[in-house]
């Protein structure tokens, strides 16, 4: 009669000492997929950075220079293929700049600050 127990070449799992944590790799991820929306609510930042895919792309650079025409904020734009093998989706990085009249030239924008109100200290005139 053949033995009913596990065979010799079998570890129990106690005896093992592997560890009955979780795997590093979930079986399941679920990415947000790119909303044209989100991104547009980012626009009026200094600095933004987004991966984009290709199919998106020509919309969202028209959604940038749609914004930048009312001349308030105005982005260097920067477009490269994202990390992967396929060019499926691209890094685009904008940064504000700002007009140097002496320079000619767009330059990084510099915060200058929130001026101060001749009314803060003191209630509006009459």
């Amino acid at each position: 009669m053949p033995a009913t127990g596990p065979s010799p070449t079998a570890t129990p799992p106690a005896a093992s000492g592997a560890s009955k944590t979780p795997s590093a790799t979930p079986l399941i991820t679920l990415d947000r997929p790119f909303d044209l929306d989100g991104f547009s609510s980012l626009l009026g930042e200094t600095s933004i950075r987004v991966t984009v895919p290709r199919d998106d792309l020509p919309e969202l650079l028209r959604r940038v220079l749609d914004f930048m025409g009312f001349g308030i904020y105005v982005y260097a734009i920067s477009v490269r293929p994202a990390p992967t093998e396929l060019l499926k989706s691209f890094v685009v990085e904008l940064r504000r700049v700002d007009f140097h009249p002496e320079k000619g030239s767009w330059e990084p924008f510099v915060e200058k600050g929130v001026g101060d109100s001749p009314y803060s200290d003191r209630s509006p005139p009459p």
